[in-house]
């Protein structure tokens, strides 16, 4: 496995840039929209336990081996999995489309918390169903996509200044709504449904996929941003360390995000269950019965939306650096052709919260695509990429890519990514069996 000169490349400038930058990327909508829902959708406690367990043992050693691998290869996925083997950049190519698909939703959730920065601006915070009875989503996509463009034409330096101001304002506020959330009446049925779980649940084969799927999300695992972030870090920098530092943010993140949102949930009524409009139907409620909401409201939805259009950039990042390597086109000329690309490919998601209503398998576009490409597909993507790493990367190579001498971590990476094909072809004759069963 040959390495480009770094020389050549674009480098985030220091190690606390990239921590910065790689939690940025997926504590926006990862934890704040998409946990929330999925444990409202998936029964709380059992949920969480399962995710826990998916991120600590599973999603995190994979996380440093394509953070590690990115830095060895030196360029974006298509290019690493081409440098691991000849026809790797077949599956390259594959991660890269995944991450197409999951950014062109992003994009269009992105647009919602856009829109309702500018309605808190204006002190017209409405709940999800009147947002969306027009054409808002619509709208505001095209925005988010329009102002993406232009910020990646500026670089990773762009994306580092922009992360490196966002995260720490964004965690102190979040702490400020969970502090309130405690003072509601349904903080304890909110704690309850989070922390006293129904172990019975725990056999569940689907629950197990959802929190794999999750974990892998959270850490954005399998979907190109780890190989293409890794592939732009300075030497010197401790890969484990500074992945363990992402891992905790995004769960911590992930926890607040719960809090924030499900004491509410529980104090006015509202379905846990309801789908990835959740955050948006609950807190317009919160900030409208809160002592200084609309001044809160303003605050947060403006940096929610920050926290999202971050993950949008990591996305097209990845998409973008793709194309511009292998595609031999120019950064500039790579961007906009990708933000062009977008605009068709998000359309039916923004189309399904509109008047249009445009479902599929009787539920929103954007529902279906986030529940399959979210979820199995990235699961799937992750276990692939981690089995072609471990089993064809040398593992001298792998330590290396780490600039630690303890070898705990490269042979926990090795042990978990050969392992995983393997555990994954036996639970899903386990799934197929107990069907037919």
């Amino acid at each position: 496995m040959s390495q480009q000169d770094p020389r050549q490349r674009e480098q985030w400038s220091s190690e606390p840039a990239f921590v910065f930058s790689m939690a940025a990327a997926a504590v926006g909508l990862g934890n704040l929209w998409r946990f929330p829902y999925m444990v409202g959708e998936n029964g709380g406690a059992p949920f969480i336990i399962a995710y826990l367990l998916a991120l600590v043992v599973v999603a995190l050693p994979v996380m440093m081996l394509e953070v590690g691998v990115g830095r060895l290869a030196q360029g974006s996925a298509v290019h690493t999995f081409r440098q691991v083997h000849r026809w790797g950049f077949i599956f390259g190519w594959a991660v890269v489309l995944l991450t197409v698909l999951i950014t062109s939703y992003y994009l269009v959730v992105t647009g919602w918390t856009m829109g309702y920065a500018v309605n808190a601006a204006t002190v017209s915070v409405s709940e999800f169903d009147e947002f969306t009875s027009g054409y808002n989503s619509i709208w505001f996509f095209l925005a988010v996509t329009a102002i993406a463009t232009g910020i990646l034409i500026k670089g990773v330096s762009a994306i580092e200044t922009f992360s490196r101001w966002l995260m720490p304002i964004l965690i102190i506020v979040i702490l400020i709504l969970v502090g309130i959330a405690t003072q509601v009446d349904g903080f304890a049925e909110a704690r309850n449904f989070m922390f006293q779980a129904d172990f019975s649940l725990l056999t569940s084969g689907s629950l197990w996929i959802f929190a794999f799927g999750q974990a892998f999300y959270t850490l954005a695992v399998g979907q190109g941003y780890l190989v293409t972030y890794g592939s732009y870090i300075p030497n010197r920098t401790h890969v484990p360390r500074a992945c363990i530092v992402v891992a905790v943010t995004e769960t911590m993140v992930a926890l607040l995000a719960g809090f924030m949102i499900f004491p509410y949930v529980f104090t006015y009524g509202f379905d846990p269950g309801e789908g990835s409009q959740l955050a948006f139907s609950t807190l317009p409620r919160v900030f409208e019965e809160m002592t200084g909401g609309a001044y809160l409201a303003i605050l947060f939805f403006f940096l929610f939306f920050a926290a999202a259009f971050s993950s949008c950039l990591a996305g097209l990042k990845v998409v973008i650096a793709a194309v511009s390597e292998e595609m031999k086109l120019s950064h500039t000329r790579a961007v906009i052709a990708v933000g062009v690309l977008m605009l068709f490919l998000g359309m039916p998601s923004a189309l399904s919260f509109t008047p249009v209503e445009l479902t599929v398998a009787g539920m929103p576009f954007l529902d279906f695509v986030d529940q399959f490409a979210g979820t199995n597909v990235v699961i799937a993507s992750g276990v692939i990429g981690a089995g072609l790493f471990a089993w064809l990367v040398p593992r001298h190579r792998i330590r290396e890519s780490l600039e630690t001498t303890v070898d705990y971590w490269k042979w926990r990476m090795v042990i978990v990514g050969r392992a995983l094909p393997f555990a994954a072809a036996i639970f899903l004759l386990w799934r197929l069996v107990s069907a037919l069963v």
